[in-house]
């Protein structure tokens, strides 16, 4: 579908039957609109078997893909256009119509709109073609999680590499003057496009869509955010450089995708730039994830934050991605695992990590490097709070002990201080440990010891921490030359991890 006035009648009709985000959940119900969620259909399908509303007939079509009656189509969307695009394809044998692409409610808590992408895999319910090769993924998880880490900070100019049906560049041109999508698969940005025009037609200029490899599309450019969910999946087919799916099979080893992304990305960054990037990385040989990915980063010159979210070992990675693909219970699955497990044995893989990587083109002559393992609670959307991490990591690269004495600082408002104690037999309470928690983010914490529960106590945004410092020797008896230089590192620690904030 590419004439702008059908566009413009489906668009009307989506939203008169109330094919949103909100309907969806109010028709649905809690329970079956979670289940869907997880690509569990049959409670969904339930919910609205009886029903024929405009609104039940959308999701019967687009999301459960389940034959409707010819009327009952007509009557929530404009038929022949959705013929004519190929959104929709009938069967004259029982006069009904089956959808032949997927279009999903999708928005953020302002906004409503339609992700148009090929028909989900595996469903229980409805139809369901097999995936072809250049199959277009419509939103997941691993979507959701990029869009709610991205740096919402106005930008000139944004790049979502390996747009796919175009969910990253309808979030970055809400704050990006202009937004270029790429893509390897040419079938994909012909998706891209409708669903931008379809959803976001006053912004439509603005969104760009070219065709080709990583950055290959826009050589010799620069941007001030880069985005991408990139073919970053770990596969046998990969290895002998093939790939079953373009949308996440890059034909590379490995996580060689991840580790060339990363080596072309700065060349693309303008000054003060961000990248943000979700990854895998190989585990093996009984080398630390951290030793493997360090020199990709320290390649590209700039601050980085890399963080693992999870661990899979080999058989939990061949399970997550031959469900991705629907091939679960199919004849072909036990081979299709057996080849995975194999691809790791030969190769020594013990697992494989996810996680994202943030890089920051700050000019730093030393950049600042952290790659940790995060697999805690953490509260999203994080893509506010990732400028003032970079932040107070370069505040603090650049202050010295002798600066940060004379600054006040106050406890962020999120902290809490928790002490465990134990009663022993004879009565009382006996102190075991105490810790420091942020409430928010990503729930960070720490022991804390006396001096530290005093200093946090005592900063109230007016004393210097100089003079704190001077104050607590007192109280502890100790030399405040003695105490000036000894708690700094502590200091450093509660200031890099948002513990301390800066009046």
């Amino acid at each position: 579908m590419t004439d702008p006035a059908a566009i413009d009648r489906l668009r009307e009709a989506l939203t008169k039957a109330q094919y949103t985000v909100d309907g969806c959940l109010e028709v649905l119900g809690p329970t079956a609109y979670s289940a869907l969620a997880r690509n569990e259909s049959v409670a969904a399908s339930y919910s609205v078997a009886k029903e024929n509303s405009p609104i039940a007939t959308l999701l019967k079509l687009f999301v459960l893909q389940e034959r409707v009656d010819r009327k009952y189509a007509e009557a929530a969307l404009p038929l022949a256009d959705a013929l004519a695009g190929g959104l929709v394809a009938e069967d004259h044998s029982d006069d009904s119509v089956r959808a032949l692409v997927d279009i999903r409610p999708y928005g953020e808590s302002d906004v409503d709109w339609w992700l148009v992408s090929d028909l989900g895999a595996g469903l229980v319910t409805g139809y369901s073609a097999p995936m072809r090769p250049d199959y277009v993924l419509g939103v997941g998880g691993a979507s959701t999680t990029l869009a709610q880490l991205t740096v919402r900070e106005q930008a000139d100019r944004a790049l979502d590499v390996g747009t796919g049906c175009g969910v990253q560049a309808l979030h970055l041109s809400r704050h990006s003057d202009a937004v270029v999508g790429t893509d390897l698969n040419l079938r994909a940005l012909d998706f891209a496009r409708l669903t931008t025009e379809l959803s976001v037609p006053e912004r439509a200029g603005r969104i760009e869509y070219r065709g080709g490899s990583l950055f290959d599309p826009v050589d010799g450019e620069k941007f001030d955010l880069i985005v991408s969910n990139p073919p970053f999946v770990i596969s046998p087919e990969s290895s002998r450089g093939e790939g079953r799916f373009t949308y996440r099979d890059s034909g590379l080893p490995g996580d060689e995708l991840c580790r060339l992304f990363l080596e072309r990305a700065p060349a693309h960054l303008a000054e003060d730039g961000w990248c943000q990037i979700l990854a895998n990385w190989v585990h093996a040989d009984g080398v630390d994830w951290r030793e493997r990915v360090a020199p990709w980063i320290r390649g590209t010159g700039c601050d980085a934050w890399v963080v693992q979210r999870e661990f899979q070992d080999p058989a939990e990675y061949a399970e997550l991605w031959l469900r991705d693909s629907g091939d679960h219970g199919t004849r072909d699955y036990i081979s299709r695992y057996q080849a995975y497990l194999d691809y790791f044995a030969e190769n020594n893989i013990e697992g494989v990590g996810f996680g994202w990587i943030t890089l920051h083109n700050a000019g730093a002559q030393i950049p600042t490097i952290r790659l940790e393992e995060v697999t805690g609670q953490i509260d999203q959307p994080l893509g506010a709070q990732i400028p003032g991490w970079f932040a107070r990591h370069a505040f603090l690269r650049d202050t010295d002990d002798e600066q940060l004495r004379g600054l006040s600082f106050s406890v962020a408002e999120d902290v809490t201080l928790e002490q465990r104690a134990e009663s022993p037999a004879g009565g009382g309470w006996t102190p075991k440990s105490t810790r420091i928690q942020h409430n928010t983010g990503l729930h960070r914490s720490g022991d804390i010891d006396a001096i530290g529960i005093t200093l946090l106590g005592a900063a109230d945004g007016e004393k210097t921490l100089g003079e704190l410092l001077d104050r607590m020797a007192g109280d502890f008896g100790l030399a405040p030359e003695l105490l000036r230089e000894s708690g700094m590192e502590t200091i450093r620690s509660l200031i890099e991890e948002g513990f301390l904030t800066i009046n």
